[in-house]
């Protein structure tokens, strides 16, 4: 097992303020330990079809279950979590063990 993941993807609402729910996310991670790591992108490639509307995808990484369990209580969390909700249009989250079937280079 490589940790515990929390995937999230998302459509943002139109008029969102996208960056600065982006600089958000980023100083909600940075303030919480048990996330050891953080990486988001926006589609740039996706055919419409496929991607359903989805633009954003947010990939934390956790050392178990318990240090996202953890974060989702976090009062940062909880806090950014109400700004965070009210700009999004479609959302899938997944939480999951992942398993490491290459590592990085």
């Amino acid at each position: 097992m490589a940790g515990f993941k929390h995937l999230v993807v998302v459509k943002f609402r139109e008029g969102a303020a996208v960056e600065e729910i982006l600089k958000g996310m980023e100083k909600l991670v940075s303030e919480v330990d048990a996330v050891k790591s953080f990486e988001w992108g926006q589609d740039i490639e996706g055919q419409e079809m496929l991607r359903q509307g989805f633009t954003h995808a947010f990939v934390m990484t956790f050392d178990k279950k318990e240090d996202y369990t953890a974060f989702v209580s976090h009062p940062s969390h909880v806090e950014f979590s109400a700004t965070f909700s009210t700009a999004i249009e479609k959302i899938v989250l997944l939480d999951f063990p992942s398993v490491l079937a290459k590592a990085p280079a």
